[in-house]
Formats: structure tokens, sequence, C-alpha cells
């Protein structure tokens, strides 16, 4: 079975609570539920890694025992050559995925050091834009039959 990395950066774990404005209401447990039940249908294995420290996020991509990652680098991805040489390093498929649209906020979320690299970038779409990376990576990995079906909401 296909297994897909679902890597989460800092302050993700306040999802629910923090700004949720920008953020939404969903926490990341539920988040991670959602993205659980649409891996099943899809037939993909998902397993998730959240940390707020740069180092441990690259250490789990190092282990590479997964086909593909969805990441959310949260602040990082703003500032983080290394993450980003990682994610080079590492030979996998990703798709990145932010709950907001960074083109829309602050100047300082203008970089990305990881978008050229992805596949795919989502954003904007709150919590559903991992179920449309899931889909993507279906299609990216074989699983292109299975992945018509439609988002859970």
């Amino acid at each position: 079975m296909t297994r897909i990395l679902v890597l989460q950066g800092p302050n993700l774990n306040l999802l629910g609570t923090r700004e949720p404005e920008i953020y939404g209401t969903d926490t990341l447990d539920q988040i991670h539920t959602k993205i659980g039940r649409h891996a099943l249908d899809l037939h993909l294995e998902v397993v998730f890694f959240q940390s707020n420290h740069e180092g441990a996020l690259i250490d789990r991509l190092h282990e590479r025992d997964f086909d593909a990652v969805i990441i959310n680098a949260g602040g990082l991805t703003h500032t983080s050559i290394s993450l980003r040489d990682a994610v080079l390093a590492i030979g996998r498929p990703f798709v990145e995925v932010h709950l907001s649209d960074p083109s829309t906020r602050e100047p300082f979320r203008q970089v990305n050091f990881l978008a050229d690299l992805a596949v795919e970038t989502i954003v904007g779409q709150g919590a559903k834009g991992y179920l449309v990376a899931l889909e993507r990576i279906a299609e990216l990995l074989g699983e292109g039959d299975r992945a018509t079906r439609k988002p859970e909401r």
C-alpha cells in the first residue's frame, strides 16, 4: 500500500484556537481524522508527524519510510533552506498545503522555499486542502481511478 507522510510544522498543534479567523476552527486531530478517512477511500496509508522543531521535521523526512509527502511547513516555508534541502535530498514527491493563502498576507510570507520543488501547492482551502493533496498524490502514484471521489467535508 502506498504510504503518505503528512508532515506538519511549527504552531500547527495550536489549530482550532490559533487565529481561527485565518486558520479555521478544526483542531489538528480533527484534520488528521479527515485525512485518515479520505486516505482509506483512496487506498492510501497515512502517517502523521508534527513538530515545532525544524530539526525534528528534517530527521523525520530522512527516515524515507514513505512514498510521498504532504507538507504544511507553517512559518518554516518562508525561512528554512534546510527543510528545502531535506525534501530535495529524500527524492520523494510532495504536495505543499497551506490553510490560508500566504500570498494575500504579510509581505514576508511571499517568500516560499518549497513551492518550486513541490508537485503542487494548495493554498487557501483550509482543511480541505489536505484532501485535495491526497487526491493529487493518488493520481501521481497511479491510484488515479480511486482519486476521483469527492473529499469529505
